[in-house]
C-alpha cells in the first residue's frame, strides 16, 4: 500500500523542527493493520547531535492513561472490577471522603454527598485535579500541589524513591476533592488512583500486571516505567520550545528514567517507542487482539469508541476543554462524538489521547487508520504538527 502524500507529512515535521517547536519528533501510520508511512525529523539530543530515530525511547506522560484504562478493562472483563462500584470497596481509606469548594487554603472541608465510583476515575469526574492554578484554587488543589512537589523531590536524582503508588492513593484520600464526585469534569490524578486500584485487585505491582497482561503478549519490549542502563543511549532528552533543556521531575516522573520508581504513575509514568506504542494502538484498532494475542474483547473495544459523558458533564467538559470541541472524554480517552465539530478531520468514535511532552495516538475503528506520534517538548499536548499531519493522512488516497 502506497501513501501518496508522504512528502507533505515530512514537510510538516521538518517545519515544526525548523521553527524550534520541537527538537525532534516522529510519526507512524497504519491502515488496515499495515504500515503505510513512517517519518522522522530533528534530534533526540541537541547537545550530542543524536538523531530522533524510530527506536528513540520517549516519556509518554498522559499517553500512559490509555494503557491504564486497558489494564482496568481487563479486570472489568474478568468480573474483578465494576464501573459502578464505590472506590472505597477497593481502597478503604476513601470511605470518609471530604469535599471543599471554598477558594483558598482556608477552605472548610465537609463530608462528600456520595463516594467516588470507579467510573469517576475513568472519566475524570472524581474531583481530584493536578493541583492549584492560583491562590483562589480550592484547598484540595493546594494540598495536591504540595503532594506533587513532594513526589518530584522523591524522584529527583539521588532522591529517596520511597513514595509508592499505593501510598500516593492513601495520601490523596486525605485531601478533599474540589467538587462533589460525578458532578463535574476536571483533568487530574484519577488515573493514578486507578493504578493503585489495579494493584489492589490484581495483587501485584502495576508494572508487573501491565507487563504480563499487555506488554509481553504484544511484544512491547521497550515499554516500562523506567529505561534500563543498556537502553539509556536511546532515551530522548526533554526540551522547551526553542531548545532549552528541561531536566526536572514533573508530576513525580523522573527525568532520567534510570531506575524502577516506587511511584508507578498510571497517569503519566510510562516510557515507550513509536513502534511499541503502535502495537498497543493496533491491538485496539484490531478489536482487542494483535497477532493472535487477545488483550480485550471486541465488545470492550467497541464500548470504548461509543462511551459518552452524560449531557450535564459534557457541558462542563466542553467549557474546560474547548480545544477538544466535538469530543467527549470517557475511560481515560478522548472520543469523537460529533466529528463535524472537531478541529481535525475524523470519524465518529475515533479515540485516543496525548501527553504533556507531545506524544499522540489516534485509533479509528471505522477507517482502520492508526496514528502514533512522539516528541519530547514541554507543555505540548496535541500539537499543530499532530493535527496537520493527521489531516493530510485522512484526506489522502492510500
Amino acid at each position: 500500500m502506497i501513501f501518496k502524500n508522504s512528502d507533505k507529512v515530512q514537510l510538516v515535521l521538518d517545519d515544526f523542527v525548523e521553527k524550534k517547536e520541537a527538537a525532534g519528533l516522529n510519526l507512524l501510520v497504519c491502515k488496515d493493520g499495515k504500515e503505510i508511512g513512517y517519518w522522522q525529523s530533528g534530534l533526540a539530543d541537541l547537545e550530542a547531535g543524536r538523531a530522533y530515530n524510530r527506536d528513540t525511547i520517549v516519556r509518554l506522560y498522559s499517553m500512559s492513561k490509555p494503557v491504564t484504562a486497558v489494564a482496568a478493562m481487563i479486570l472489568i472483563e474478568e468480573g474483578k472490577l465494576d464501573f459502578a462500584d464505590e472506590l472505597f470497596r477497593y481502597l478503604s481509606e476513601f470511605k470518609n471522603l471530604k469535599v471543599c469548594t471554598d477558594k483558598g487554603r482556608k477552605g472548610n472541608p465537609r463530608p462528600a454527598s456520595r463516594p467516588i465510583l470507579i467510573s469517576d476515575l475513568l472519566n475524570m469526574t472524581s474531583g481530584y485535579t493536578y493541583g492549584a492554578w492560583s491562590e483562589d484554587s480550592p484547598l484540595g488543589e493546594h494540598l495536591t500541589s504540595d503532594l506533587i512537589a513532594e513526589l518530584n523531590n522523591d524522584e529527583a536524582e539521588d532522591g529517596p524513591n520511597k513514595i509508592t503508588t499505593r501510598e500516593v492513593a492513601r495520601r490523596l484520600a486525605d485531601i478533599p476533592v474540589s467538587f462533589e464526585p460525578g458532578t463535574d469534569y476536571n483533568y487530574g490524578l484519577s488515573a493514578d488512583i486507578l493504578g493503585a486500584v489495579i494493584e489492589e485487585v490484581a495483587g501485584t505491582k502495576l508494572s508487573h500486571f501491565m507487563k504480563e497482561r499487555i506488554f509481553k503478549p504484544l511484544g512491547m519490549n521497550d515499554t516500562d516505567f523506567y529505561v534500563p542502563e543498556d537502553k539509556q543511549s536511546r532515551l530522548a532528552k526533554v526540551y522547551h520550545a526553542g531548545g532549552q533543556l528541561f531536566t526536572s521531575c514533573n508530576l513525580g516522573i523522573q527525568d532520567k528514567m534510570n531506575h524502577q520508581p516506587a511511584f508507578e504513575s498510571g497517569g503519566a509514568g510510562l516510557c515507550s517507542t513509536v513502534d511499541d506504542y503502535m502495537k498497543f494502538a493496533l491491538m485496539l484498532t484490531n478489536g482487542g487482539q494483535l497477532e493472535g494475542h487477545r488483550i480485550l474483547s471486541e465488545n470492550t473495544v467497541r464500548y470504548l469508541s461509543k462511551a459518552r459523558l452524560m449531557p450535564a458533564l459534557q457541558q462542563r467538559f466542553d467549557m474546560k476543554m474547548p480545544h477538544l470541541a466535538g469530543y467527549t472524554y470517557c475511560n481515560l480517552l478522548r472520543v469523537a462524538a460529533k466529528p463535524g465539530s472537531c478541529n481535525v478531520i475524523t470519524n465518529k468514535g475515533e479515540f485516543g489521547w496525548d501527553g504533556w511532552l507531545g506524544p499522540y495516538v489516534s485509533v479509528d475503528l471505522e477507517s482502520k487508520i492508526t496514528i502514533v506520534m512522539t516528541m519530547q517538548r514541554c507543555d505540548s499536548g496535541t500539537t499543530g504538527a499532530a493535527r496537520k499531519a493527521r489531516n493530510i493522512i485522512y484526506t489522502s488516497s492510500c
